[in-house]
């Protein structure tokens, strides 16, 4: 077999050279415009980490300390880049270990090339060493998958699975290559795929729906918009803006469309969901009118789905036929690109104030800010709370981070009270509610984004998750922030064992580690506050450290987040207190 190293590629790495299989994959990732990739290497792999090794100037390759570490880290590149992330494990364990996190891009629409090795394709259904049935297993959670057991498939393959991860609603894709694949030789050329016969990434926008749309919201006297992570996917976030500064529309965000909108625009009125903001659920069963762009009514959304908007119109904006009428049915769904459907929207409808309808949230607003907000950023009791913490931290930051989540109480608080003035700066499991995401996601996000600054905000029980992926921040020099909000519970299962089941705290404490003493034993600094005396103090310095820094703050155990849609109820049943 020749030495990758010893091709004469092209300025595009195109050539006709004999090569191995394994070399293929790599000249492929790289026609792809591949830079970083995210891997754990192992016995059915080890011909494309061979091939890598000669390719090192060209690719960087991030060696994780976990799969699972491998996957997120890619979601989360693609996430601040639009690219679609790429990542590699061997068979086996190593290829079981990704679906989590495939699993997680799968719910969030996240684009990703899985590449996975496999046994040689005479032992496939023996039960050999590391063999698994990836394919299979991977089958419900990816977007599209395939086996390749012959090196002449490689090329074609790859180029499909860029095409189909990243075209349309995006998602992740697998391909598991037999180790004999990899080995033998084929005549390698590279065509980037532009079209598949039968798959149809998106409709294109109808213009009679797009008039019958405008005709509502024209003469709408309390329109709603909605907008989630579509219209950040979809780069129409000027769009968006352009519409409700035209039309006079109020726009609430679901958890993954945060950011899309700065945080400080006069028609933004907050979160949806159970621990949204009061006005957008409130208000929602008053609008006559609901406008939903890129975001698909998840039941964290609607709440109690009988009891849900039933006296408005709904507008449907989306690019997937399956999310229409699945969950809220739609008077007018408009299939196709969201970026087109809200362009010619604009063009459609009349300029309008709404400024009664929006004073309703604004005087939603005072009265969460006086029994909530006040108390959560600025609280009088002895104890710190999670809201403080990310109060100062995205003043300390001018609101121009990065905010990177895990799952729990301290993601819905960082949530709602980061706050953002530029678009993809938020990173978070949403749809499969993820722990262990924040850690490695953090790594992806600051490799996707040298040049900003990244903070990775987790609780105690999800940074024990992925605890592993400091050795990849250490080892690579990722500049990433981690802001530790440590409360000694699984957060918010022991809310819900506060508030509906009598404080029946079932195996929710945990007994944590000195994890300032873990970050050092990694080479990673850090140190540990306790009262309010020390913590913007110790928030600047973690900002102002030049390489990864780990910020321990010590939170109260019983530090609830509110408001509050119990499970079940409608989003008008929203709780302000317990």
């Amino acid at each position: 077999m020749q030495a990758a190293k010893s091709l004469k590629l092209k300025s595009n790495y195109m050539t006709t050279k004999r090569i191995a299989g394994s070399q293929a994959v790599i000249l492929s990732l790289l026609e792809e415009g591949v830079e970083i990739i995210f891997g754990y290497p192992g016995g059915t792999i080890m011909p494309i980490y061979d091939a890598l090794y000669d390719f090192d100037r060209h690719i960087n390759h991030i060696l994780t300390r976990h799969e699972q570490g491998a996957v997120h880290a890619a979601d989360a590149y693609a996430r601040v880049t639009g690219k679609a992330g790429v990542c590699f494990a061997t068979s086996g364990p190593g290829a079981a270990n990704l679906i989590t996190g495939i699993a997680n891009a799968m719910m969030d629409s996240v684009p990703l090339v899985c590449i996975t090795g496999q046994v040689a394709s005479p032992l496939l259904g023996t039960d050999a060493f590391q063999e698994s049935d990836v394919v299979g297993i991977s089958m419900p959670v990816t977007k599209w998958n395939y086996q390749i057991t012959d090196s002449k498939e490689i090329p074609e393959v790859i180029a499909q699975a860029f095409y189909i991860a990243q075209s349309g609603r995006p998602g992740p894709v697998l391909i598991d290559i037999t180790k004999d694949a990899q080995i033998s030789e084929l005549d390698f050329e590279y065509k980037k795929c532009r079209k598949i016969r039968s798959y149809i990434p998106e409709t294109p926008v109808d213009p009679f729906k797009i008039k019958e749309a405008a005709d509502l919201i024209n003469t709408a006297k309390k329109p709603l918009l909605l907008f989630g992570q579509g219209v950040i996917i979809g780069n129409a976030e000027q769009e968006l803006k352009d519409l409700i500064e035209k039309t006079g529309i109020p726009a609430a965000w679901t958890l993954l469309g945060l950011s899309a909108l700065p945080s400080d625009h006069p028609l933004n009125v907050g979160m949806l969901g159970m621990h949204g903001n009061y006005g957008p659920n409130l208000l929602t069963n008053e609008a006559d009118l609901i406008i939903a762009a890129g975001m698909r009514f998840d039941d964290r959304v609607t709440g109690k789905v009988s009891a849900y908007a039933k006296q408005a119109k709904i507008i449907h904006l989306e690019i997937d036929p399956a999310e229409i009428n699945k969950i809220i049915k739609a008077d007018i769904a408009v299939l196709g690109n969201v970026k087109k459907s809200l362009k010619m929207l604009i063009g459609n409808v009349n300029e309008n104030k709404h400024d009664q309808w929006i004073q309703r949230f604004r005087d939603c607003d005072k009265i969460e800010h006086e029994k909530i907000i006040q108390k959560d950023l600025y609280p009088e009791k002895p104890g710190l709370t999670m809201g403080e913490a990310i109060r100062i931290v995205a003043d300390e930051t001018k609101h121009e981070a990065i905010l990177v989540t895990d799952v729990g109480q301290h993601q819905m608080i960082a949530q709602r009270y980061f706050k953002f003035k530029t678009s993809k700066s938020n990173v978070t499991s949403g749809g499969l509610g993820t722990m262990g995401f924040g850690l490695p996601a953090s790594m992806g996000a600051q490799l996707g984004a040298p040049n900003r600054t990244v903070v990775a905000v987790i609780g105690d029980g999800g940074f024990q998750m992925t605890i592993q992926e400091l050795g990849t921040i250490a080892q690579n020099k990722l500049p990433v922030k981690i802001l530790l909000l440590n409360n000694h519970f699984l957060g918010m299962v022991r809310q819900w064992q506060q508030l509906f089941f009598e404080k029946r705290y079932s195996f929710t404490e945990l007994q944590n580690p000195d994890f300032i003493t873990i970050a050092k034993g990694f080479g990673i600094p850090g140190h540990k506050v306790d009262v309010r005396d020390d913590l913007e103090t110790g928030i600047k310095r973690m900002i102002a450290h030049e390489g990864p820094y780990l910020l321990e703050v010590t939170i109260e155990k019983e530090d609830n987040v509110f408001p509050m849609v119990p499970t079940g109820a409608s989003v008008s049943d929203i709780l302000l207190e317990p």
